[in-house]
């Protein structure tokens, strides 16, 4: 094996990916760093951590993942793993490079703004040496380049891609996102301004529509509309209330899916995992792939082995290089009903009635190996019973037919 393919084969198997999302790990971490009111002290603190990853990213590269977190624990984030998991294998929303996914931190704007960049696979453009050099035009541009001066690009490509509201003079790059200005901005990221604007005169039936603007409500219908978000158990959208990280990582993944050209290639499997390939068709189309020895497998609610899939299970599978890192089952193969149907043939010995005057129960004797066994067998209301029932008599032979332990035929012979 030369040199390259060897280190590809260390950084796609490493697993150790620090977080990536606004160009580097610490671009939204804070490291050691606890007091948050410290000012030039935490902006220090962030710099120098912020050019620490971003030369770890440039020595390990990309395709470093890392799915599983430390903190992802507990009913109120555990549902979010599989979706942490499919975006930190497209390189769109990790970790802190400290082994935590950090689910129950909010969000900043500019986290999520980064986010719905890479999400329409804009990385590159936005980490370009032309959009790093573009001269913004809000009313915060200085504070941006000054102190986050590695998404300059990623707000420029925002801009260029309608992702801000018109009447937007500053990015406001440290403020919480809430769960309207998110909803707005994916809606956006998947163009559908128009359709929005469209429904602007929708009836919303949340308790708290009126808290909703106007000039919103179209977002939040489409987005509905769409299976971007729903509602709280009280029938509320609280749209003031700050978005978490766990809850961001639910947004983006849903929308990554109504992305139109996504790049997970999807399919019904149709042979069981062998030698680490995956074989799926995709309508008269057939694939073989490759999966990661670390693949991050997503089936019926939790983290399974790839053996887990199997003939039949539909499947999105995201690949880096060519070779799968996150496989979820989206719909689980039927499962085929096992055949417990059984034929006796014996010696008749007794039988009891139902309320309705029907064989209710039988009892019968067989001789297997020289041993005697008596049996007793449920019988079925509508049991078929053919011959002469008055041969139904003591050592008659008989044919018994069922399923489940009920008979459902009688053979008097």
């Amino acid at each position: 094996m030369n040199k390259t393919n060897m280190m590809k084969k260390f950084m796609i198997t490493g697993l150790t990916f620090a977080m990536v999302l606004g160009g580097s790990t610490a671009a939204f971490a804070h490291g050691n760093d606890k007091d948050k009111d410290k000012g030039n002290e935490k902006a220090s603190k962030e710099k120098s951590s912020h050019e620490d990853s971003a030369k770890k990213v440039t020595v390990k590269g990309k395709g470093n993942f890392k799915f599983s977190f430390d903190d992802i624990k507990g009913a109120d984030v555990a549902w979010s793993a599989k979706n942490i998991a499919s975006l930190a294998s497209k390189e769109v929303f990790e970790g802190d490079g400290y082994g935590n996914f950090r689910p129950r931190d909010n969000v900043k704007r500019i986290e999520a703004i980064t986010a719905a960049v890479r999400l329409l696979g804009l990385k590159d453009k936005a980490e370009s040496a032309a959009e790093m050099a573009t001269v913004l035009n809000f009313k915060d541009a200085d504070k941006i380049v000054k102190e986050y001066a590695w998404a300059v690009g990623y707000v420029a490509v925002a801009a260029e891609n309608d992702l801000f509201a018109e009447t937007d003079a500053s990015v406001q790059p440290e403020k919480a996102a809430s769960r309207l200005w998110a909803t707005t901005l994916l809606v956006k990221a998947l163009k559908l301004d128009a359709e929005a604007k469209a429904k602007i005169n929708t009836k919303l039936t949340f308790k708290d529509a009126k808290e909703i603007p106007a000039g919103s409500v179209g977002y939040v219908a489409v987005a509905l509309e769409k299976g971007l978000i729903t509602g709280f158990e009280d029938n509320t959208f609280r749209p003031d209330t700050s978005v978490t990280r766990a809850q961001l990582a639910a947004l983006l993944d849903r929308t990554n899916d109504q992305i139109v050209g996504n790049d997970a290639v999807k399919g019904a499997v149709t042979a069981v995992v062998t030698n680490n390939t995956l074989t799926i068709k995709n309508g008269n189309v057939a694939q073989t792939i490759a999966l990661d020895p670390n693949v991050f497998v997503f089936k019926g609610g939790v983290k399974v082995a790839a053996s887990a899939i199997v003939v039949g299970d539909e499947v999105k599978i995201h690949l880096y290089n060519g070779v799968a890192v996150f496989v979820e089952v989206v719909k689980v193969a039927p499962v085929a009903p096992v055949d417990q149907s059984f034929t006796v043939n014996g010696l008749y010995s007794t039988h009891t009635w139902n309320a309705d005057g029907k064989i209710n129960t039988i009892t019968v004797t067989q001789n297997i190996n020289g041993v005697t066994q008596t049996s007793i067998y449920a019988v079925a209301a509508n049991a078929i019973i053919e011959g002469d029932q008055t041969k139904l008599v003591l050592s008659h032979e008989l044919e018994l037919k069922g399923n489940i332990a009920t008979v459902n035929k009688i053979k008097i012979k």
